[in-house]
């Protein structure tokens, strides 16, 4: 029996130039300050940033009163705002253009573990975060990048909860 279709794309991109100096430190820099395991991770951010300002400068050629970017504007920025890159007062296409790594690395678990005080390091931050020690709500969590879970598994993650307590309540 064939296995569940799965999504097989590049989630990071390589840097054209692979010895160029100055992007060498800059990344070493963001290694250090946010606790990353390797570069990929930092390439990765990179790779969703891009694709983010891609959009933003697609719609932006649009007309102001385009349908396609009221719409579509609305939502990359609604979805900025819920993960918390982008502030509620910056609410427009043009803020979306000056975003940058720092904002998406800002956000991880293991950032907001170590800002709240519950490590001693960003460093010990990952550990609790891979130990199993930090929950996110009800849920633990254990990956350091700690996005939220995706719209199909928090349907699945609801619903047993409803048949639990329908069980519960015929016995």
């Amino acid at each position: 029996m064939p296995g569940a279709p799965r999504n097989c794309s590049k989630t990071y991109k390589v840097p054209r130039r692979p010895f160029e100096k100055e992007r060498m430190d800059q990344e070493l820099v963001l290694i250090g300050e946010y606790g990353l395991r390797n570069k990929r991770e930092i390439w990765r951010v990179a790779y969703t940033l891009s694709n983010i300002r891609r959009a933003a400068r697609e719609l932006l050629t649009l007309e102001d009163k385009d349908p396609r970017r009221l719409f579509e504007g609305n939502a990359l920025i609604r979805r900025l705002v819920r993960i918390g890159v982008l502030d509620e007062h910056k609410m427009k296409l043009d803020y979306v253009l000056a975003l940058k790594i720092e904002d998406f690395l800002e956000r991880r678990l293991q950032t907001q573990v170590f800002k709240l005080g519950l490590a001693k390091s960003i460093h010990h931050a990952r550990v609790l975060i891979r130990q199993r020690h930090i929950r996110v709500g009800k849920q633990i969590v254990d990956v350091p990048s700690g996005g939220r879970p995706g719209r199909v598994k928090r349907k699945r993650q609801r619903q047993p909860a409803k048949g639990d307590e329908e069980e519960e309540d015929d016995e």
